[in-house]
């Protein structure tokens, strides 16, 4: 299934990961209310009126349906349509569910412009990424069919080591994966979300971009550290041109207001 936006000269999207919501909008993960935490995030969104909203896994926190009944709610706000992909701590088939309401979308190929945006399902049988002979072959099958000029993928699992201590979850297939990267020239990049902190690099001529979390950051060090930097997300921005930019973005939170907005969403 694909998504296809009108075409304009700039398509701007708004990439937030790792939500980690609870059942309860005053539930706490590593000393942070999620739900406050996005819908901060949303009230900014809806503000600026992005193009659409990508959420790259772990939604969810303990992967309850009414966790993913506050994620709807948190975001029904939104009047742009809301793409999905998981990640180790989401239900697959509770996401599928979710996404057949609006604003989600089901869409996993989304055409914007000359540009083709691919959601990759990285959720293996463990918290580590996995990239399946079914997946590999579902990229290769939208990369063969696809007309655009130049293709940039998202996953939730990072694809190349970041030498601390989320390597043990990282993507297990990676060598599968960038074989198939390496087959289709026009792939730029690779967006994701796990790792709980921004951060760019290069890998093989490709872009690798990381996402801070809605919810907590991740210390880069060799033991499990988080630290609450207030709620953070990716804005990505598509020229009709063929150029890709992004920013990471960070909203300071009070604790009064995390309070307020954490019961408005009871």
């Amino acid at each position: 299934m694909q998504y296809s936006f009108s075409a304009k000269a700039q398509y701007r999207l708004a990439q937030i990961t790792d939500c980690h919501l609870l059942a309860s909008a005053e539930g706490i993960y590593k000393q942070v209310q999620p739900a406050a935490h996005l819908a901060a995030i949303v009230a900014t969104l809806v503000t600026e009126q992005a193009d659409a909203v990508l959420l790259t896994g772990d939604l969810t926190q303990d992967h309850t349906p009414a966790s993913y009944q506050l994620l709807a709610q948190l975001l029904a706000p939104l009047s742009c349509p809301v793409f999905c992909l998981p990640g180790n701590h989401d239900d697959i088939a509770m996401l599928e569910q979710l996404c057949r309401q609006p604003p989600f979308q089901p869409a996993r190929n989304i055409q914007l412009g000359n540009w083709q945006l691919l959601l990759l399902n990285s959720k293996g049988d463990t918290p580590a990424g996995a990239f399946p002979v079914a997946e590999q072959a579902w990229l290769q099958a939208q990369c063969r069919h696809s007309s655009a000029a130049a293709i940039w993928l998202f996953c939730h699992h990072h694809p190349a080591p970041l030498h601390c201590f989320i390597d043990k979850h990282g993507q297990q297939d990676a060598a599968a994966l960038w074989q198939a990267i390496a087959a289709e020239p026009r792939i730029a990049g690779i967006g994701h979300g796990h790792a709980h902190y921004a951060y760019q690099s290069q890998q093989q001529g490709v872009t690798i971009v990381g996402c801070p979390a809605s919810s907590v950051q991740f210390l880069a060090t060799p033991d499990w550290q988080t630290k609450d930097e207030g709620p953070q997300w990716c804005d990505w921005y598509f020229t009709a041109t063929g150029s890709v930019s992004w920013q990471f973005r960070r909203l300071q939170l009070s604790r009064k207001l995390s309070k307020k907005l954490s019961s408005k969403n009871k």
